[in-house]
């Protein structure tokens, strides 16, 4: 490949060990697999660096082992949770010797959607790369008077260069039934797995979004690729993304719906399987009137 940024494996480490230009990296997860074990991936990843963590724990009681600095911010309203956290700041740019600083919030959905700007962007910088974790299960708040502001997710959706996508990597149970229980906060079993599904999408500085699959493998850190989707197919997801709420209808598709709709025969194909031009292809069916006397009556 021209450039080793176009190697989805490659862009996947880049991604975890902070050498990728990304001011913010939005992690989503669901009761039925946590980003506890891929925010494990980038603290392995850059162990090596020295590059100082910082930990804003709004679920987490007690410091992680792999963090340099712990926040706890419950019971802290955004301003101050800013404001401790730039006491930090000047410690970790004097660790890091130029390298960045990486700030991890267990879970942003404590932030008000309409502080959500100005919490993100009083952090991240060009020396501080910030991973959020939103949990999707979690309800949110929808303040009557905020009924056409974007939701939480679509908003840090676009302010996220890169977005990882967590799913339980479950081949024995229906995607859809899975979804649905899950909706119930029914969990069923072998979830929270250390093997889990990851989508990448990763917004290139042209506009481009590159999107991929992976299978990580907690343990032995190993990324297998499953599938690499078209640009084209993101905008769609783009698309979606801002007409939602905006309509009572169900606009999107899900996995099983997609593969079924691929793999519905046209009917015109058919007649192009003709060696010499065109041709009618007709089924009669028993309800079918036929006179065979009536010249006009012969489809063919």
């Amino acid at each position: 490949m021209s450039s080793t940024t176009h190697n989805p494996i490659v862009l996947l480490k880049r991604i975890f060990s902070l050498k990728e230009q990304s001011s913010m990296v939005l992690c989503t997860d669901t009761i039925g697999q946590s980003s506890e074990y891929l925010i494990e991936e980038f603290v392995f990843n850059i162990k090596e660096s020295d590059i100082p963590i910082v930990y804003l724990a709004f679920e987490h009681l007690t410091k992680p082992a792999y963090a340099s600095q712990f926040i706890d911010c419950t019971g802290l309203n955004v301003k101050q949770i800013i404001d401790v956290f730039h006491k930090f700041l000047p410690k970790c740019e004097q660790d890091q010797a130029g390298k960045r600083c990486l700030v991890i919030v267990d879970s942003i959905n404590y932030i008000p959607k309409e502080l959500l700007i100005e919490f993100v962007c009083a952090i991240a910088s060009n020396h501080v790369t910030l991973v959020v974790t939103y949990h999707k299960s979690m309800p949110s708040y929808r303040d009557p008077s905020l009924q056409h502001y974007p939701g939480p997710l679509q908003l840090l959706q676009f302010i996220a260069n890169t977005i990882l996508d967590t799913e339980p990597a479950c081949k024995s149970i229906d995607q859809e039934y899975l979804e649905s229980e899950l909706h119930k906060f029914v969990i069923p079993r072998n979830l929270n797995s250390h093997v889990y599904n990851l989508t990448l999408r990763n917004r290139r500085r042209s506009g481009r979004t590159l999107s991929y699959s992976f299978q990580i493998n907690n343990q032995t850190h190993d990324y297998r690729l499953l599938s690499d989707h078209k640009d084209h197919e993101d905008d769609s997801e783009d698309v979606l993304l801002r007409v939602n709420g905006l309509t009572t209808f169900n606009l999107g598709t899900t996995k099983r719906q997609r593969l079924a709709k691929e793999q519905v025969d046209l009917p015109f194909l058919e007649a192009q399987s003709f060696n010499s031009g065109g041709a009618i292809v007709y089924e009669f069916e028993k309800d079918d009137d036929y006179d065979e006397e009536d010249p006009y009556e012969d489809p063919f």
